[in-house]
């Protein structure tokens, strides 16, 4: 069994858990956040959902491109889902060993990333991509999150409303864990 397979198998398996009280959060970066929201937001233990930025030098949307990454903030369940876990889903939809690209869409703002105020979770995110037999190729980061601009309205479950709209991920991933 692969480490995304255990992983994800392990989260099955939680799924069905009581909810516990508290949400963590992590933000997950895989390219445009217009379908990174759409599948994360399906995920067994994600509570709720933002498109947003990651780690750019601005405050506001406002201005020249400033380094962010497109990301999506994911509030989860503890109890019912694992950072590596969310991680391994996150590996499901995106290019691992691409840099700044993903499907059509290319440039830094595309990275892959996994960013937190934890440093527990950034352990769990690097615990994950070690354990692949790939860990090497690998090249997603993994960083403490310093700066986060929730995106305009438009961004907002922007496949929810406009369904046409270009995606990088497949239909049959976005809808994968959908219930």
């Amino acid at each position: 069994m692969s480490s995304s397979s255990r992983w994800l198998s392990q989260a099955v398996a939680r799924s069905a858990a009581p909810v516990s009280k508290s949400t963590s959060v992590v933000y997950l970066a895989g390219g445009c956040l217009w379908g990174v929201q759409a599948f994360v937001r399906t995920l067994p233990g994600v509570t709720a959902t933002e498109a947003g930025r990651a780690n750019g030098t601005s405050r506001t949307l406002d201005g020249e491109y400033d380094g962010y990454a497109e990301c999506v903030r994911t509030e989860f369940d503890p109890g019912a889902v694992t950072v590596g876990e969310l991680v391994a889903y996150l590996f499901e939809i995106i290019d691992p060993y691409s840099l700044n690209r993903q499907g059509d869409d290319v440039g830094e703002r595309y990275r892959t990333g996994v960013y937190s105020e934890d440093p527990r979770h950034l352990e769990q995110a690097r615990a994950f991509i070690a354990a692949r037999g790939d860990a090497d190729r690998v090249a997603v980061e993994v960083l403490p999150l310093v700066n986060y601009v929730r995106s305009a309205e438009e961004h907002q479950d922007r496949l929810d409303r406009c369904p046409d709209d270009y995606c990088h991920i497949p239909t049959e991933l976005l809808t994968k864990y959908r219930t």
